[in-house]
């Protein structure tokens, strides 16, 4: 709950153009679609967490935007990897011992602190529960080299670290209150997904008690998604979640609060919304008005 606090506290929405302070959080909000071209730019860029630093700087790209981008390319090439570092694990256990820090390992062959950490915890003989209790807490760890290496690779991985699970989880959280406020006061009655798990197998974060019009299309569903929706991201969210929903419940629209890539076409049923589509709603309020 304190995380959640923290993070909408200093979280804005994101883009590029017109600078918008909420709270403590400066933002710069990009009333368009970023054009496919562009994001392969940033795309491109983000190896490194440093990478954001510098791609913030050069191309004037809010950092908050950056790291959603950073997070989503580095879980996709650390799944592609995966198993290509753990069939080495064995020779880089042989140089841990020799004394190289596993964060310095992981850093060798850019891939995530803990993932990798995990990775060699079982060549080393350390229990997965042990290994995620000193990570937590570092100090728990009896062996003076291992707490100093957990503090390191906590610190270090900011996407597969506590903190780093904790900022996600926080992310998810206040987009979902986002669209909940922005239905709320409207008058607009819905269940959220709690309500819904008692009854339904697959629950989309929120389910209208009666349709309404969104650019003309009757909406029965809304899904929020705290992420930057590029093809990839869409096609998962589609086959995993979306098209579900459309045949439970009828058409819908996802949220992806940090934007999408210009050009992409959902399937039929899922209309795709962005931040700016709830913020400067003239026809969307229009529509709404009009509710079905």
């Amino acid at each position: 709950m304190l995380a959640n606090k923290r993070y909408i506290e200093f979280m804005g929405l994101v883009a590029r153009r017109r600078n918008v302070v909420n709270g403590s959080f400066s933002a710069e909000l990009d009333s368009e679609p970023m054009k496919f071209e562009e994001y392969r730019e940033i795309y491109s860029r983000l190896k490194t967490p440093k990478d954001m630093d510098r791609a913030s700087e050069e191309l004037g790209i809010d950092r908050e935007l950056l790291l959603v981008i950073y997070t989503q390319r580095t879980v996709r090439d650390a799944t592609r990897r995966f198993y290509i570092v753990k069939n080495d694990i064995k020779d880089y256990a042989k140089t841990w011992r020799r004394g190289e820090s596993i964060n310095r390992l992981a850093k060798r062959i850019n891939f995530p602190a803990v993932l990798f950490g995990l990775l060699l915890a079982a060549e080393i003989d350390l229990p997965r529960k042990l290994f995620w209790k000193y990570l937590r807490d570092p100090s728990t760890c009896p062996d003076v080299r291992l707490r100093k290496e957990f503090k390191q690779i906590g610190e270090t991985d900011i996407i597969y670290s506590p903190k780093g699970a904790e900022v996600q989880t926080a992310r998810g959280k206040w987009g979902e209150k986002l669209l909940e406020d922005w239905l709320d006061e409207r008058g607009l009655k819905y269940r959220n997904e709690e309500d819904l798990r008692a009854t339904h197998k697959k629950t989309p974060d929120v389910l209208l008690d009666k349709p309404i019009k969104i650019n003309g299309t009757k909406i029965h569903w809304i899904e929020s998604k705290a992420s930057f929706g590029d093809d990839i991201e869409i096609r998962k969210n589609v086959r995993r979640q979306l098209k579900p929903y459309t045949e439970l419940f009828g058409n819908g629209a996802v949220v992806y609060w940090f934007g999408f890539v210009e050009g992409i076409d959902p399937p039929e049923g899922i209309t795709l919304l962005d931040r700016q589509d709830f913020e400067q709603c003239g026809r969307l309020e229009i529509d709404l008005c009009n509710s079905a």
